[in-house]
C-alpha cells in the first residue's frame, strides 16, 4: 500500500508544476508568440483541450485491455516514461517556440492521466474494502507534500539563481533567463521516474480477468475495440457507479478547472507571480494535513457525505471568487480549496472503487478516466468563452460553480450500500 501511494508523490510534482504552477507562465512569458492573434491562455486551453481528449478517447480501451493481459503495471510504466520524457523535452523550448512548448505540454498531460487510469485500477487490489477511503486520501496527502517540496526548491533556483551558480543579474539573454524555469521541468521528470520505482518494483500485478487464459496485447485490443459497447453496458449494470459517475462528471468539471485555471485568473485580476506561487505552495502543503483528515472523515461520517461537505466549500469559493480584488482575497480562496481539494477527489475515488468489482478495475476505472478527462474540457473551454464574449474574467465563475451544484445534487441521489452489495455479488 506504501508503493502504490508513492506514486502520488511522484506523479503530483508534473500536476504541480507543468499543469498548475511553473508551466503556464513560462508559456505565457517565453514560449508564447505575441503574433499569433489569440491571448496565451487561449492557445493554453487550446492544448490542454487536445490533451485531455486524446485520452478520454483511447482510456476506456486502454483500461479493459489491462485487464484482459494483466500489464496494468507495464501500461502505466509506458505512458509514465512518456510523461516524463515530454516533461524533459521542454528543456529545450526556447523564446516563441510555442508549437514545440504546446506539443510536448500535451504528451505530458497524456502521459499523466493515462499512467492513472492503470494506477487508479490498482487501489482495490492493494487495500480492502474498509481500507480504500483512508488510503486514497492519505495517497493524495503524500502527493501534495511531494509536489509542494519540489515546487518550493524550484522557485527557490529561479528566484535566487545565483545560490545555484546559475545565470543571475542584469543583460542576461532570453535563453539565459528561463534557465530555471526550463530545469525545473527537467527535476519534474527525474523526480516522476524515480519515485514511481516503488510501485513497478512492490505492487503485485493482479490477475488477468480471464484468469489462466491471458490474452496477448494485440488479441485483447481487437476484443476490447470489438466489445466496447458490451463494455458500457457492463458499466450500467451497476446503477449507482454509473451515476456516482455522471456525478462526478459535473462536479469534477469544475474542480478541475479551478486548479487549472487557477494562476490564469490570478494574472487577469492583476496579481504576480510570486505571490500566485506562494498561493500555490500553501495549498500543496496545507493540503497535506487536510487530505488525512477526510480520510479520518469518511471513517465518521462516509465516504459520500465528506465529498458533499467538500463540495459546498467549493461552491463558497465561487463567491469569494467572483468579487475578488485583492492578494489577501486569492489567499483566503486558496486556503479554502486547501482544506477540501484533495480530500474531495481523493474520496471521489475510493468511492468509485468500492462499488465496482475488483476483477474488472482496469474496464471501469478506464470509463473513470474518461469522465475525469472529460470533465476538465468542458470548463476550461466555458471559462475563456464566456471571458471573451463578456470581456470579464470574474463572469466565468458562476458558470463553473453551476457545474458543481449539479454534480452535488446527482450525488446526492447515489445509494452506496447499494452500489457495494452488488459491487460484492
Amino acid at each position: 500500500m506504501r508503493a502504490w501511494a508513492m506514486y502520488d508523490w511522484a506523479n503530483s510534482a508534473m500536476m504541480t508544476i507543468v499543469v498548475t504552477a511553473i508551466y503556464p507562465i513560462f508559456f505565457a512569458r517565453v514560449a508564447y508568440d505575441d503574433s499569433l492573434g489569440l491571448t496565451a491562455n487561449e492557445v493554453h486551453a487550446r492544448a490542454t483541450t487536445i490533451s485531455l481528449a486524446s485520452i478520454a478517447l483511447i482510456a476506456p480501451l486502454l483500461g479493459v485491455v489491462a485487464d484482459r493481459t494483466g500489464c496494468k503495471k507495464r501500461l502505466l510504466a509506458i505512458f509514465a516514461a512518456i510523461g516524463a520524457a515530454a516533461c524533459a523535452g521542454m528543456f529545450l523550448v526556447d523564446q516563441g517556440e510555442w508549437r514545440l512548448a504546446a506539443s510536448l505540454f500535451i504528451l505530458a498531460n497524456i502521459g499523466a492521466t493515462g499512467s492513472f487510469v492503470f494506477y487508479d485500477s490498482l487501489l482495490p487490489h492493494v487495500a480492502k474494502s474498509d481500507e480504500v477511503d483512508q488510503l486514497s486520501t492519505s495517497a493524495f496527502a503524500l502527493g501534495y507534500l511531494g509536489g509542494g517540496l519540489l515546487l518550493a526548491a524550484n522557485l527557490l533556483w529561479i528566484q535566487r539563481p545565483e545560490w545555484f551558480g546559475l545565470p543571475s543579474g542584469e543583460g542576461l539573454s532570453p535563453r539565459e533567463a528561463s534557465l530555471p524555469a526550463r530545469l525545473s521541468f527537467l527535476s519534474v521528470a527525474v523526480w516522476w521516474m524515480v519515485f514511481s520505482i516503488p510501485l513497478l518494483r512492490h505492487v503485485p500485478e493482479p490477475p488477468s480477468s480471464q484468469g489462466s487464459a491471458r490474452l496477448g496485447f494485440g488479441s485483447a485490443l481487437v476484443q476490447t475495440v470489438v466489445g466496447l459497447r458490451q463494455t458500457l453496458r457492463n458499466l450500467l449494470q451497476y446503477k449507482q457507479a454509473a451515476l456516482m459517475l455522471l456525478a462526478f462528471l459535473f462536479y469534477n468539471d469544475g474542480i478541475l478547472t479551478i486548479i487549472r485555471m487557477a494562476t490564469s485568473y490570478g494574472d487577469e485580476i492583476g496579481l504576480d507571480g510570486s505571490q500566485m506561487m506562494i498561493a500555490i505552495l500553501m495549498v500543496q502543503f496545507v493540503g497535506v494535513p487536510c487530505s488525512f483528515l477526510f480520510g479520518g472523515l469518511a471513517t465518521r461520517i462516509g465516504a459520500k457525505r465528506s465529498v458533499l461537505l467538500g463540495l459546498v466549500v467549493y461552491i463558497g469559493v465561487g463567491v469569494l471568487a467572483r468579487d475578488l480584488q485583492t492578494a489577501r482575497g486569492f489567499f483566503a480562496m486558496a486556503a479554502l480549496i486547501a482544506l477540501v481539494q484533495g480530500g474531495t477527489q481523493a474520496l471521489s475515488r475510493s468511492l468509485f472503487a468500492s462499488m465496482i468489482p475488483a476483477r474488472r478495475s482496469g474496464e471501469f476505472f478506464g470509463f473513470f478516466a474518461v469522465f475525469d478527462r472529460f470533465a476538465g474540457i468542458l470548463g476550461p473551454l466555458l471559462f475563456f468563452q464566456i471571458q471573451a464574449w463578456t470581456g470579464n474574467v470574474r463572469d466565468s465563475v458562476l458558470p463553473i460553480m453551476g457545474l458543481i451544484v449539479v454534480g452535488a445534487v446527482l450525488l446526492c441521489f447515489v445509494r452506496v450500500e447499494e452500489g457495494r452489495r452488488m459491487a460484492r455479488a
